[in-house]
């Protein structure tokens, strides 16, 4: 098509005043004109029947049938079971920050819950065990359809039209996997209820940058990091919502240190202060709270002990460490366990084959190994390298140098540079009798927490044996040695002294009762500060998450989740054939990654036509759909790339707040396609306390809805609402099916369905 213009046909967008140029969405000031208009859009009517509607429906797919099944499901073993702990005030370790779990623990003391069920595993009857297992649910329920609330309003207050953020709320509202998930006592929902508020505050901040500095830009400011260090409180991957926002912040303070904005240094420095306070310093404040509350609810010994350190641990109420922990001496025979592995060292008659399969070498020494179970061949006497009183026991302390005699054996712990028997790159540990190759059975006593005390003692103070003679640590792994082995644990020397792998633990010293000799002795409680207690979680938390590394039946890849080619199977009954199986609402997922594919092309089309001089899109619609349909693109991003390098195992339920992104990305692609124009403006200009901005006036911009608006959206609510129906079986656990409707509901292969032959 020609036309005079230079330029093509442009989408259409219907101004009050066709003679005025257009303000922009994320506060570009035009470089020429001004503008004329007010705010327009559609009446505060009809947004909230609308976000009524849908509240209402999300209650019913929410709630529908909570009290089924009224049996322990998935990771209800855990969540459930922390709660319990918090209520006991039993200390506990878990790799999730606090406040999620306090929260359920909140509502279980509110429903006059004591923590008496230990929520065992998967199946285990709430009924009769006396269990408020719906109130605990109700919660997280709650919350799932608070952020239904939320979308709608993120959709409103970024300026589309009703019907766009009826679709958004709705496809959220009609996705199974969100159900299934958001109704069990588990944390999903709250993590996502607070990244969308920190999305939502956000949004309103920007709205008011014309309004800089005013009571209510520093609400929805401070709001902002408020919201955003809960998020993060609930779960570690609350850090993603905080890299978004940190992205728009530095794209906000870049336009504001261009020259061409008008701000003196001290003026920038102003915003760059005032967001440095609400979006660094308040959310490190909440972050801390909640430890802090974490800390003074959970003061009592727990099953999270022997997580921590033992000064940490020290400062627990009955604590046991107390009563199990001796000091070692030289001349004690010790049995040392290997925390990681969970086995013990060992050792026996048995030799080293001199030959292994891939033709390497052995020394044909005496075989070191860890066993699982504790017998004869796993003491140790602890001897002294120096000169020692004769009259007293002396205490072996902090890079003490020892040796390791093997007491069934009479023989020297050893290890030289000789290659181990699974890994070529680390050193063989054997034995060697009494008085031969002395400084090659040398080791240093490296104490874990050697600054709490140097003495090593059982139970209180890990070990790490580093060879003097080859500077590398006494280590095991989970592998076993083959049939010559006797299926025993391999050790060996890591010459990776900075392993945390590498530390052992003194459980037993021989002819010893801790108890009795503990027993009379005064319990003090130490004192710990809340900081060092803090850091010390922070590290534990990091370092175990990072460790989940163990394969489960349901794990995926995160290339695999928005295709949803496979689920996961949390709960199933045999008597009634009812299962529950977390799988997302195939149809809404597919169309949600169409989305951003449309979003992609629309971008790379719009910049090679304007590198023509073209202009395809009006500069309006063009900056709305980069700010806002951007922004949910980022967020998008943000919550889902990071985990492709996570070497942890992962699993569908990580993909849900990417999942809700996307469903707010989906709605501002749909608008772009099916509505014409856009309601503008979404930041007036009224009240403003920057002269600078007085002389302009927006440009009022209505969109308008056609009948193929209207065909669209219901054509997608239609078919996202008959995928939700058609799963809601295996969303709800009920009813139970046939083999053949289990198969008929087996949408791709690769899901692996209960009661499916």
């Amino acid at each position: 098509m020609t036309s005079s213009d230079p330029k093509l046909r442009r989408r259409r967008v219907d101004p009050m005043d066709a003679g005025s140029s257009s303000l922009t969405d994320i506060g570009e000031e035009k470089k020429k004109g001004s503008w004329r208009g007010v705010p327009s859009g559609p009446s505060p009517i009809g947004h909230r029947t609308a976000l009524a509607i849908v509240t209402l429906l999300g209650c019913i797919t929410t709630f529908y049938k909570i009290w089924h099944p009224a049996e322990v499901v998935f990771d209800e073993v855990h969540f459930g079971k922390f709660a319990g702990f918090y209520l006991k005030r039993t200390y506990f370790f878990d790799v999730h920050p606090p406040l999620a779990k306090m929260m359920l623990a909140a509502a279980g003391y509110l429903l006059g819950y004591d923590g008496h069920f230990d929520f065992g595993t998967i199946g285990d009857n709430y009924i009769e065990n006396n269990v408020p297992y719906v109130g605990l649910r109700m919660l997280p329920a709650t919350m799932n359809v608070l952020c239904i609330v939320l979308i709608y309003n993120i959709m409103r207050e970024s300026g589309y039209t009703v019907l766009t953020c009826s679709l958004s709320a709705a496809m959220y509202l009609l996705d199974n996997s969100a159900v299934a998930q958001n109704r069990l006592i588990m944390l999903d929902s709250m993590l996502v209820f607070y990244m969308l508020s920190t999305v939502y505050c956000y949004i309103r901040f920007r709205k008011l940058r014309y309004q800089e500095f005013t009571r209510g830009w520093w609400f929805w400011l401070i709001a902002t990091g408020v919201t955003m260090a809960m998020t993060v409180s609930v779960k570690m991957v609350g850090l993603f919502v905080v890299t978004t926002i940190g992205i728009c912040v530095l794209v906000d303070l870049w336009g504001l240190l261009d020259i061409k904005r008008g701000l003196t240094m001290k003026e920038f420095m102003r915003h760059f202060n005032a967001r440095a306070l609400a979006l660094i310093i308040i959310p490190t404040c909440v972050y801390l709270f909640w430890f802090y509350v974490h800390f003074a609810i959970l003061d009592q010994s727990g099953p999270g002990d022997t997580f921590m350190s033992s000064a940490f641990q020290e400062t627990l109420k009955n604590s046991a460490i107390k009563m199990k922990s001796l000091d070692i001496h030289y001349g004690d025979e010790i049995i040392l366990h290997h925390p990681g592995t969970e086995v013990y060292l060992h050792s026996h008659t048995l030799k080293y084959p001199l030959r292994y399969d891939d033709g390497r070498i052995s020394s044909q020494g005496q075989q070191v190994t860890g066993v699982k179970e504790a017998d004869d061949n796993c003491y140790w006497r602890v001897k002294a390298t120096k000169d020692i009183s004769k009259d007293k026991r002396t205490p072996v302390r902090h890079n003490d140098i020892i040796q390791l005699e093997h007491v069934a054996t009479g023989t020297n712990l050893l290890t030289h540079d000789v290659a181990s028997p699974l890994l070529a790159t680390n050193e063989e540990v054997t034995t060697m009798e009494q008085g031969k190759r002395y400084n090659e059975t040398l080791f240093k006593v490296v104490l874990d927490d050697h600054n709490n005390g140097n003495i090593w003692s059982t139970h209180m103070k890990s070990v790490k044996l580093m060879h003097v003679d080859t500077k590398v640590a006494i280590w095991t792994r989970d592998k076993v040695l083959p049939e010559w082995g006797l299926g025993q644990q391999d050790v060996n020397g890591n010459k990776n002294t900075q392993d945390r792998s590498n530390f052992w633990m003194a459980t037993e010293i021989k002819g010893l009762n801790a108890t009795e000799i503990n027993m009379n002795k005064k319990k003090e409680i130490k004192k710990m500060s809340f900081i060092m207690k803090f850091f010390e979680l922070q590290g534990r938390m990091l370092r175990h998450n990072s460790g989940l590394t163990k394969p489960h039946p349901y794990q995926s890849t995160p290339i695999t989740w928005p295709f949803l080619i496979r689920g996961i199977s949390y709960w199933s009954k045999n008597d009634t054939r009812e299962q529950i199986y977390m799988t997302g609402n195939v149809f809404g997922w597919w169309l949600s990654i169409g989305g951003v594919a449309v979003y992609a092309g629309v971008m790379l089309a719009d910049t090679l036509a304007r590198r023509r001089g073209v202009e395809p899109i009006d500069e309006p619609l063009r900056n709305r759909f980069i700010s806002s349909a951007g922004l949910f693109l980022i967020l998008w991003l943000t919550h889902y790339i990071p985990f492709f390098a996570m070497g942890r195992s992962l699993f569908l339920h990580h993909y849900l707040p990417a999942a809700t992104c996307n469903y707010l990305l989906l709605g501002a692609v749909f608008q772009f396609m099916f509505i014409d124009g856009i309601d503008s403006p979404v930041s007036p200009l009224e009240g403003t306390t920057n002269t600078k901005y007085r002389r302009f006036h927006p440009l009022m911009m209505v969109a308008t809805l056609s009948k193929y608006s209207y065909l669209a959206a219901f054509l997608i609510l239609l078919g996202q609402l008959g995928m939700f129906l058609f799963l809601s079986p295996l969303t709800y656990g009920t009813p139970g099916m046939t083999v053949q409707q289990v198969l008929q509901h087996k949408i791709l292969s690769t899901w692996d369905l209960q009661f499916a032959k």
